[in-house]
């Protein structure tokens, strides 16, 4: 399984954001609100962070030399998946709520109104802390490179990449 790639999380984003604006643009043309989450899936969000960070730190604490028991496989590949799909699931509400926020800015002179892009704001950072925690969590997950006494791998080259646990 490869390590998250940033080039695909921009992309991920880069779309969502441009879909985001996209839809809130044609709903605020035709009369509905703006297309955001209720403040209220923060809360989702935060059971999602904090199950991600105790598999995390469990995985972690094992990778650190506390071992007294043994690590089930099955939950560090699921931790890993887990940690991936939060990081790709934040970079997608992170542009999503942001081509809507774009939009929202343009029509702030008009209406005077903010309420509704502080809510914005807030779930594009939430967004932000879904990409940092999954990544972070990713790398609790990585094992040290396996190197022998001269610092090269079973075949004789320089592997600077571990696996994960």
């Amino acid at each position: 399984m490869g390590t998250v790639k940033f080039s695909w999380l921009a992309g991920f984003g880069v779309v969502a954001a441009i879909a985001g604006w996209l839809v809130n643009w044609w709903a605020n043309r035709n009369g509905f609100p703006a297309p955001t989450l209720h403040l209220s899936s923060l809360l989702t969000v935060a059971a999602i962070l904090t199950v991600t960070l105790i598999f995390g730190f469990r995985v972690l604490r094992w990778r650190n030399g506390r071992r007294d028991r043994a690590l089930n496989p099955i939950l560090a590949a699921r931790t890993v998946v887990l940690a991936q799909a939060t990081a790709y699931a934040g970079a997608l509400n992170t542009g999503w709520h942001l081509g809507i926020l774009v939009d929202q800015l343009s029509l702030v002179a008009v209406r005077g109104v903010t309420g509704s892009l502080w809510g914005t704001i807030v779930l594009a950072v939430s967004g932000i802390v879904m990409i940092v925690v999954g990544l972070v969590v990713q790398g609790f997950c990585r094992l040290p490179p396996d190197d022998g006494a001269d610092g090269l791998d079973r075949n004789g080259s320089r592997n600077d990449e571990g696996e994960y646990a």
